[in-house]
């Protein structure tokens, strides 16, 4: 169960910004995926823990974290992203 991370294109930019939209201020919590999540990371930086890996994203990376993943979040600048399940 392996975390992607890559720069979207103009296209995916575009789908991404009718995603909704989620915020969180800097902390560390504890958060286990039901289903996968694929996200485009509008402002701010964190950092996701698994047993595995533990991998860094900022502004303009697109992250999919997969269905069943158990991982820590810490956010490092406050963080703004475009959001989908499934």
């Amino acid at each position: 169960m392996q975390i992607r991370i890559f720069k979207p294109t103009e296209e995916q930019i575009k789908e991404a910004e009718s995603w909704p939209i989620w915020k969180k201020e800097v902390c560390e919590f504890p958060y286990q995926y039901g289903e996968e999540e694929t996200f485009y990371v509008v402002e701010g930086k964190a950092e996701v823990t698994t047993p595995t890996q533990t991998v860094e994203f900022k502004k303009g990376d697109v992250v999919i974290m997969p269905s069943g993943l158990s991982c820590t979040w810490k956010i490092i600048k406050p963080i703004k992203k475009h959001y989908k399940f499934g």
